[in-house]
């Protein structure tokens, strides 16, 4: 990413690239929080989301791609949300470690995907 990108920006590749990659090196930590209602397999709906923050991160880190690349983020963070409801809602990260198998930890893991939401935007409107 070039020196001039902005903090929003880096904030968002950093959040999404290594996210992307670990849909493909842990799929099984991310398969039991697809929601039942998402057609095609688990695995399948864990990868595509893998390509979409991979794909959302590489757009945002190239700054001539960068605000599309933002509304991809947001799109991204918004699409895989539901997945994260369905956590809180079955009690936690089936076969997780601690802490992240707990109800509690899958409901506060939800008003955090808010700041997320605002990295990408601040990406979208170009701010630092």
């Amino acid at each position: 990413m070039a020196m001039s990108a902005n903090r929003a920006a880096l904030g968002v590749v950093a959040i999404l690239g290594p996210a992307g990659v670990a849909h493909f090196a842990r799929p099984e930590f991310f398969d039991p929080i697809v929601p039942d209602w998402v057609p095609g397999s688990k695995r399948s709906a864990t990868h595509l989301s893998g390509v979409a923050e991979i794909a959302s991160a590489v757009l945002v880190a190239i700054p001539a791609t960068r605000r599309i690349g933002g509304w991809a983020a947001l799109a991204t963070f918004v699409g895989v949300y539901p997945a994260n409801i369905q956590a809180a809602l079955d009690g936690g990260i089936e076969g997780a470690e601690p802490p992240l198998d707990s109800a509690a930890a899958a409901w506060a893991r939800l008003p955090l995907q808010v700041p997320m939401f605002w990295l990408a935007w601040r990406v979208i409107n170009g701010e630092d």
